[in-house]
C-alpha cells in the first residue's frame, strides 16, 4: 500500500514536510541582534585611557557597547596620538577619516571659539551643575547646534570635579607674584592669566614634566590631584594651590562624524547615548574618590597645599568677567552659549544655597 494515496499517510507527509519546514527556518533565520550591522570604528582618545576619570571614560564606554551588544560594536580606541595630534582630531572627524574620538572640544577654540565653553570656563559650573545643564536644559542641544555645523555630533561622556590651580616652585601670597611667570595653562583660564601679566601657553600633558624640569615652565596646571600624581609634578614644583578658579569642572565628549551617527539605528543610538551617560556618572564618582587621600599623601612627599589668598580670587574674578564679555562680544555662538550657562547658573545657585549644608561647620 501507498502510504502516500491514504488519507492517513497524506497527513503524515504533510506534518513531516512542514516539522522539516519549520526546523529549516528556526535553523537559517538570523537572531535580531546578528541581523544588525556590526560596528568597528577606530577612536582616538584626547587624554591616556589609564588616567582615572579623565581618561579612562572611553575605555568603559567601549567595553559597555562590546558587552552589551555580544561584540557587534566594537570601539578600537587609541591613545592621545596615535592617529592625528589632539588639535587636528576634529577636522579629522568632519572630513569622515576618523569615525569618533573621545576629545576635549577646548582644543577646538581656535576654530571654533565657543567650544571651549563645552569644557571648561573660569568660576563656571561645577560638574553635577554641568551635567544638569547638559542633559535637562539645553547643553546638549547648543552643543548639537554647534557642531553639527562641523559634520560632528556631540555626546557627554565625561564630567569630572576642579583642577587645582596649578602647581608651583613657591607660594602666590599676591597677584603681583603671577606678573612674568612662565606657566602652562589652558583655555579661558590661560587668556586670564595672560591680561594680568603671566606668561600663558598651551602644552600638551606628556611635555610638561621636561618643561617644568628644563625651566622652560615655571608652574602648571593639568588636571586634578590623582592625575597629576602621574604625570610627576610634584617632583619639581613642592607647592599646589587651590581652588581651580579656571576650571571648577572639566568635561570631554564622544564627537561621532554626524554621517555616521545618521547611519546608526534608533538603537544603536540609544545604545551610544547611554554608554556615554553612564560613563559621566563613574567618571564623577572616580573623580570625588580618589582627591582626598591623594591630598593627604602630600606631606610624605614634601608637598605644601595652599589656598589662594580672597584678594587674587577676587581680581582672576573680575579679569575672567572682563575676557568672557569681550569673547562674546566677538562671538555670537559663544555669547549665546554663555548666557545659556549664567541663566542656568542663577536658578541652580538658588537651590544650591537653600538645599545644601554650607559645609563650613566644623
Amino acid at each position: 500500500m501507498d502510504l502516500r494515496k491514504s488519507s492517513f499517510g497524506r497527513r503524515a507527509f504533510a506534518l513531516a514536510a512542514l516539522s522539516a519546514f519549520c526546523l529549516g527556518t528556526a535553523v537559517s533565520l538570523p537572531s535580531a541582534a546578528s541581523a544588525q550591522e556590526k560596528i568597528r570604528w577606530k577612536v582616538q582618545s584626547t587624554f591616556n585611557t589609564g588616567w582615572p576619570a579623565l581618561g579612562d571614560p572611553i575605555a568603559r564606554v567601549s567595553k559597555m557597547l562590546a558587552d552589551a551588544t555580544d561584540g557587534r560594536i566594537n570601539l578600537k580606541v587609541y591613545e592621545p596620538g596615535k592617529i592625528v595630534p589632539p588639535l587636528e582630531i576634529s577636522p579629522s572627524i568632519s572630513r569622515g577619516d576618523l569615525p569618533a574620538a573621545y576629545n576635549y572640544m577646548a582644543y577646538d577654540q581656535g576654530r571654533i571659539p565657543s567650544a571651549v565653553l563645552f569644557s571648561a570656563v573660569p568660576f563656571g559650573m561645577e560638574p553635577q551643575e554641568y551635567a544638569a545643564w547638559w542633559f535637562e536644559d539645553e547643553g546638549a542641544e547648543l552643543a548639537a547646534e554647534l557642531y553639527h555645523k562641523q559634520n560632528i555630533h556631540p555626546l557627554l561622556c565625561s564630567t569630572i570635579g576642579p583642577e587645582t590651580a596649578g602647581w608651583f616652585r613657591k607660594p602666590i601670597t599676591q597677584l603681583s607674584d603671577l606678573d612674568g611667570l612662565k606657566i602652562r595653562f589652558s583655555g579661558l583660564g590661560g587668556m586670564v592669566l595672560n591680561r594680568i601679566g603671566a606668561s600663558a601657553t598651551l602644552m600638551a600633558g606628556g611635555e610638561i614634566f621636561g618643561a617644568l624640569e628644563k625651566g622652560t615652565l615655571d608652574a602648571t596646571e593639568y588636571s586634578m590631584p590623582a592625575i597629576d600624581e602621574i604625570l610627576g609634578f610634584y617632583k619639581i614644583a613642592k607647592y599646589n594651590l587651590f581652588p581651580g578658579w579656571h576650571q571648577p569642572s572639566t568635561s570631554t565628549h564622544l564627537l561621532i562624524n554626524l554621517d555616521q551617527w545618521n547611519a546608526l539605528s534608533k538603537s544603536d543610538q540609544a545604545l551610544f547615548e547611554m554608554a556615554c551617560t553612564a560613563a559621566t556618572m563613574r567618571a564623577l564618582t572616580t573623580g570625588e574618590a580618589l582627591q582626598g587621600g591623594q591630598i593627604n599623601s602630600f606631606a610624605e612627599k614634601g608637598v605644601t597645599a595652599a589656598k589662594l589668598p580672597d584678594d587674587v580670587i577676587a581680581e582672576l574674578k573680575r579679569v575672567t568677567n572682563e575676557v568672557m564679555t569681550e569673547e562674546a562680544a566677538k562671538d555670537k555662538d559663544f555669547a549665546r552659549i554663555w548666557e545659556s550657562q549664567k541663566a542656568f547658573h542663577a536658578q541652580y545657585q538658588v537651590w544650591k544655597e537653600w538645599g545644601y549644608l554650607p559645609r563650613d561647620f566644623k
